[in-house]
């Protein structure tokens, strides 16, 4: 299960960092067309819906929540937007992520934040619908753990025909979560609007593919190089 410090609902990002950001984008007149949805059928959201109300930055940020680790007195963020279907984001996921978190989230010097940017069209369909089942995961505490599950078996899920319902709910069950709970959750509509404002954000933040590291509001090249992602880190704290 995860610990106290590895929540799943903010209260939102350091305002500070992304008003750095946000302060280079053109933030008037924030909106999102909803893709059109496979699966009508189903009463499960399999794609971003239509928002409202998102008219400015403060209204953005409450509501696209990242999933966070690590604590909210650590002096420099990391932000990625990632996509479960993205093979590269498997890569940073599974090689970098965990020595990142080793390095700088488990000694309080980093808090990593994690949001959903679905790619969408042929061969990320499903993204959308993993991002919410993650966070259906995190409602029982496991969104870390669903997370890797995901990664780990992305050769099986994201090339169904339809939108991959049982595999997915056959994961939480791996992870001892209650079945039904899990189950109920992702045959909804609930997380869509928060996963739907994070890719609003990313639109924002001008995220045009995944994996992208923010690090004190700058993008990483490399992301997959941990010895680039170290030293910006280490130029941030220096920073702070």
């Amino acid at each position: 299960m995860a610990q106290k410090n590895r929540a799943q609902a903010s209260k939102g990002p350091d305002l500070k960092v992304f008003y750095g950001v946000l302060a280079v984008v053109a933030i008037a007149g924030i909106g999102w067309i909803a893709y059109s949805v496979a699966n009508r059928g189903s009463a499960a959201a399999v794609a971003p819906i239509e928002l409202t109300g998102i008219q400015d930055v403060d209204s953005l940020l409450a509501q696209a929540r990242g999933v966070i680790d690590g604590s909210a007195e650590a002096p420099v963020q990391v932000m990625v937007f990632s996509d479960f279907t993205c093979p590269g984001c498997r890569s940073f996921a599974g090689l970098v992520e965990p020595q990142l978190k080793q390095d700088f989230v488990t000694t309080g010097n980093v808090r990593f934040i994690y949001y959903d940017f679905p790619l969408g069209g042929t061969g990320h369909r499903h993204g959308f619908i993993a991002a919410r089942a993650a966070r259906c995961a995190g409602d029982q505490d496991s969104f870390w753990e669903y997370h890797d599950v995901l990664f780990g078996r992305q050769g099986e899920w994201p090339f169904a025909t339809d939108a991959p319902l049982d595999e997915l709910t056959d994961y939480a069950a791996m992870l001892n979560l209650d079945r039904a709970e899990f189950g109920n959750c992702l045959r909804s509509d609930k997380y869509a609007d928060i996963v739907t404002a994070n890719r609003i954000l990313g639109q924002r933040l001008g995220v045009g593919s995944t994996p992208t590291v923010f690090i004190g509001g700058r993008t990483v090249p490399n992301p997959f190089d941990y010895d680039a992602v170290k030293a910006a880190i280490e130029a941030a704290l220096g920073g702070a």
